[in-house]
């Protein structure tokens, strides 16, 4: 959790400014569900994306 933590603010959060909480929420939720789990290849995940490994492990 903590590597998530410290990717998440040095990827994403890194310079940028909300002026809102619910802005800063909304770009917290994008990085999460659009690019985290999308996008990122991870090396424990055999570098695949986690919703390509969570979808091959369900087919076991």
């Amino acid at each position: 959790m903590e590597s998530f933590w410290g990717k998440l603010k040095q990827e994403w959060l890194n310079d940028q400014h909300f002026k809102t909480r619910e802005e800063a929420k909304a770009a917290i939720f994008w990085y999460i569900e659009a690019y985290y789990r999308r996008k990122r290849t991870h090396a424990t995940n055999g570098y695949r994306t986690p919703e390509v490994y969570t979808a091959s492990a369900a087919n076991f």
